[in-house]
């Protein structure tokens, strides 16, 4: 069975043969950088049909999973989400609106203000997370746990190879 990634290799291949020895890398990097637009419309439509924007989902699970109070600043998104400070505060005040999180002040600190997940925030995520885990299971279906495992190990040694062995 062949894919585009195939097609396109064939089409270097026979416009210029000189490279065909060159073209290994096309066969992960050109796979890793369709499926991550495939995944990345997938996931977003999912998080669409519950009302969520990726961006939002991003900022509920990175407090959640950040354990009680369930707080983080402005700036520590930032980094984690390598967006401007416009961006995260148009989230954050999209955020808010809908009362998934609020903006609490330091106290060590009142220049500094906190991102708290709020009980709705803590309510959808709960919900949305188990149905994201059980999307990403059915988006991984032909492969099982066992290959999913498998893939995950070989995907960590690229990142590694990267330097990507930390979120902090």
């Amino acid at each position: 069975m062949s894919d585009a990634v195939d097609a396109i290799i064939g089409q270097w291949e026979a416009e210029r043969p000189d490279l065909t020895d060159a073209l290994w890398p096309v066969q992960v990097i050109g796979r890793l950088q369709r499926l991550g637009r495939i995944l990345e419309k997938e996931i977003k439509t999912f998080a669409a049909e519950r009302g969520l924007e990726m961006g939002e989902f991003d900022v509920l699970t990175t407090l959640q999973r950040s354990g009680p109070p369930y707080e983080l600043t402005a700036g520590a998104f930032r980094k984690a989400a390598m967006v401007t400070s416009g961006a995260i505060t148009n989230r954050i005040d999209r955020m808010e609106a809908k009362g998934l999180v609020e903006r609490v002040r330091d106290t060590d600190d009142r220049r500094a203000v906190k991102i708290r997940l709020t009980e709705r925030g803590h309510e959808v995520t709960s919900a949305f997370m188990k149905d994201h885990l059980a999307n990403e299971a059915r988006l991984l279906a032909d492969f099982g746990r066992e290959g999913s495992e498998e893939l995950a190990a070989q995907l960590r040694r690229l990142l590694e190879a990267f330097g990507d062995t930390s979120i902090k």
